[in-house]
């Protein structure tokens, strides 16, 4: 058995969100009862989907209809994380740390911090230079808001995450006041290099180089070695993901 302090990444390409956030609950479940003995980076991309955390009470929030939903193809769902309404979908780098930290600091908002940390310091290797906002969570650049954070945790287990738009539709983003901030300006990683005048046009790879950047830096940030999680580690975890007959 390894002494290595690891951080196990496993790449779901795209995968709705019923299925993942399954999967994030049965990781966390694990991880909180031993069996899952490292800490577990899920990476997604998910079809169109809103969700409401716990902080989504103001109505005023949500400028969709069930019908609009419906045109644009959008799932809606009720989540444990914190934080108000979002967005998740296609171009965007989904991430779910399932992060123990009973062998970190016993300390969310460090940890929200932390989260910020690995998003600025990836997008940073891009040359865009990252920023928090006094008082809110999730990462900014210029003024423009380019991810969001929501977490939810049991006896210090973490799980949900973050979002980066990569090369996200950000028209979706006017179906909602996002994270219920009024007047924010919602960006992308595509969309700030695009704003560059010292950066070509984003490569074919976009996704594939922040993805590598947000590995790197989470391993970085948390002192923990990335590794891919293999078959002996998600197989028993989608199999307990799965709903019983």
């Amino acid at each position: 058995m390894t002494s290595e302090r690891l951080l196990l990444v496993a790449d779901l390409g795209t995968r709705s969100y019923t299925d993942v956030l399954h999967l994030q609950r049965a990781a966390a479940r694990a991880r909180l009862d031993g069996s899952l003995t490292q800490d577990l980076l899920l990476l997604v991309e998910h079809p169109p989907v809103i969700t409401l955390g716990r902080a989504a009470r103001d109505p005023s929030h949500r400028l969709f209809t069930p019908e609009l939903l419906t045109a644009r193809g959008v799932e809606l769902f009720d989540v444990e994380r914190g934080g108000d309404v979002t967005f998740h979908g296609p171009g965007q780098l989904v991430g779910y740390p399932i992060v123990d930290l009973n062998r970190h600091k016993l300390d969310l908002h460090w940890y929200l911090r932390q989260i910020e940390d690995v998003l600025m310091r990836a997008i940073g290797t891009m040359g865009i230079v990252g920023e928090r906002s006094v008082g809110q969570t999730g990462v900014w650049t210029s003024g423009r808001k380019i991810a969001s954070i929501g977490v939810h945790a049991r006896q210090w287990v973490t799980w949900h995450g973050f979002a980066l738009n990569v090369t996200t539709d950000l028209s979706y983003f006017d179906l909602m006041v996002p994270c219920g901030i009024a007047g924010v300006t919602m960006t992308s990683v595509e969309q700030e290099l695009l704003r560059s005048s010292t950066a070509g046009a984003p490569s074919a790879s976009l996704g594939a180089e922040v993805r590598s950047a947000v590995v790197r830096a989470a391993g970085e940030v948390f002192s923990l070695v990335p590794t891919e999680a293999d078959e002996s580690v998600m197989e028993p975890l989608e199999a307990a993901a799965r709903p019983s007959a």
